[in-house]
């Protein structure tokens, strides 16, 4: 495995520059590379087992099943749970387990035999082609250490993949440290299973678990190895910074939880080492009432946010609700878009299976993000009514680009390309722009023509599905027959 590339002027500056000249530096990269937008993904959470061979010290997601307790969530169970979410308006069925719960819970071993299946990964795929058959939700897959085989088979029935680097450090594997008795979470492992990723071309998630005995020094090693992966392969298509919360019957249940200027300084330094493209996301339910700060060290994402489910790696922390998401988003000045499990950036043939792609495609707007209601040119469901946004903040491209054509620059591709792109009160501002235009030119006078349409003939070629126009050849109308006196004078066309 290569190590990191050092590079010890950032590493420097981000261990001795202020913080709140890291926020503001952080922010500035956050902007140049996602302007205004936030995105979230809703989802719903499918535990499909909370069996796990790994004996992670702050984990309360893994435990042993109760006394009569099935080992894996059934596909009734799934399906219930995907069905839910997908009427709730979510687009990602989330896929959460244990690593390889069938080497060391013989519960586990026995159900998958029961079954006929010869591992969790292998019901898990099953279960993945199940919830995108039924249901259209993207399933998102969260598996732990996979085989290269295995993740070549969830490739094809999941949107993207995911696996928490978490720390670089070889001492929390230490006795009486976090990751004692976790083989699971050995560094070159993890490493190995993200890099293989990137060899599959596969959209994949990433991140660092902060506050669980790592050093920042460790943190910033930690988000140099994955900015090299990405460099390398592309693949990595967010980084989450996830804060350690204490929880009740833990090893770590009394220990100290990072606070917020250390999860900030975290933020700022993973924008920092992995640059503007990347999105880094925190989640908002680890920080309660605080989260719109977090946007101030530069986060561009919310991660997945439930509706339906909660989030059952922490469960004491619930979810915001969606309206309580977009109002912090707005007060902290930027706007908030749903998004799908696969970026826009990795919305294509090269990193998405062809069985996956069309639905994909299905969920996601012009632009690659998901849709925020359920109308599309030529279906049945009404127009969305516009939503009052003047009083919120605009995308500095987009102004730029209305003063430009204001001075009567000739526009090229790419402004037309950033008008295209408004969103929220830039919409308004585009037409209002539009509108200013169309006074100077016209001013309030509305022109319209007396026209008849003259038919020459109604056989056509090609039978598309909308038109009422074309008739049969046995029907035809006016191919030969000459216009009259009478038809001339008539109304209409």
């Amino acid at each position: 495995m290569t190590a990191p590339r050092p590079d010890p002027a950032l590493r420097d500056h981000l261990l001795q520059a202020p913080l709140d000249a890291l926020l503001a530096e952080a922010r500035s990269v956050r902007d140049a590379g996602h302007g205004l937008l936030q995105s979230y993904s809703p989802k719903v959470f499918i535990p499909l087992t909370k069996l796990c061979r790994d004996y992670c010290h702050y984990c309360t997601f893994s435990r042993p099943a109760d006394r009569g307790e099935a080992a894996y969530l059934t596909p009734d169970d799934v399906l219930s749970i995907a069905r839910e979410g997908a009427e709730m308006g979510c687009t990602e069925a989330l896929f959460t387990l244990g690593d390889k719960p069938e080497l060391r819970h013989m519960t586990a071993r026995e159900w998958l035999d029961a079954q006929g299946y010869a591992s969790t990964n292998a019901y898990l795929a099953e279960m993945c082609a199940l919830v995108l058959r039924e249901t259209g939700l993207l399933p998102h897959v969260n598996a732990g250490i996979m085989t290269r085989d295995e993740m070549v088979a969830l490739r094809c029935v999941s949107a993207s993949m995911g696996l928490m680097l978490e720390s670089v450090s070889h001492r929390l594997l230490d006795k009486g440290e976090v990751h004692y008795r976790s083989p699971d979470k050995v560094p070159e492992v993890r490493l190995a299973n993200i890099r293989m990723a990137g060899e599959l071309a596969i959209p994949f998630t990433s991140g660092i678990l902060i506050g669980i005995g790592e050093t920042r020094g460790e943190r910033i090693d930690a988000l140099f190895a994955m900015r090299d992966l990405h460099h390398q392969y592309g693949h990595i298509q967010e980084v989450i910074v996830q804060n350690f919360r204490a929880k009740e019957r833990t090893p770590m249940a009394g220990a100290d939880e990072p606070d917020m200027d250390d999860l900030l300084w975290t933020i700022a330094a993973a924008r920092l080492i992995l640059g503007p493209a990347m999105a880094i996301q925190a989640p908002p339910n680890l920080s309660s009432a605080d989260f719109p700060r977090l946007m101030d060290a530069g986060i561009n994402d919310w991660g997945g946010v439930s509706p339906v489910t909660p989030d059952h790696v922490n469960p004491e922390a619930p979810w915001p609700e969606i309206d309580a998401l977009e109002r912090g988003t707005e007060r902290g000045g930027r706007h908030l878009v749903r998004r799908l499990p696969v970026y826009p950036s990795h919305l294509s043939e090269a990193w998405i299976d062809p069985a996956v792609l069309p639905l994909v495609r299905q969920s996601a707007d012009s632009h690659g993000w998901g849709r925020d209601d359920g109308w599309v040119a030529g279906g049945t469901a009404p127009p969305p009514l516009p939503r009052s946004s003047a009083r919120r903040p605009g995308d500095a491209g987009v102004a730029r680009a209305l003063a430009a054509l204001d001075k009567g620059t000739e526009p090229d591709a790419a402004l037309i390309e950033t008008l295209f792109s408004a969103r929220g009160a830039d919409v308004e501002r585009v037409c209002a722009a539009a509108d200013a235009v169309r006074a100077r030119t016209n001013g309030d006078a509305i022109a319209y023509v007396v026209n008849r349409n003259i038919n020459y003939t109604n056989i056509c070629a090609f039978t598309c599905g909308f038109c009422a126009f074309p008739r049969a050849r046995r029907m035809r109308i006016c191919a030969a027959r000459p216009m009259t006196s009478t038809m001339a004078r008539s109304p209409g066309g």
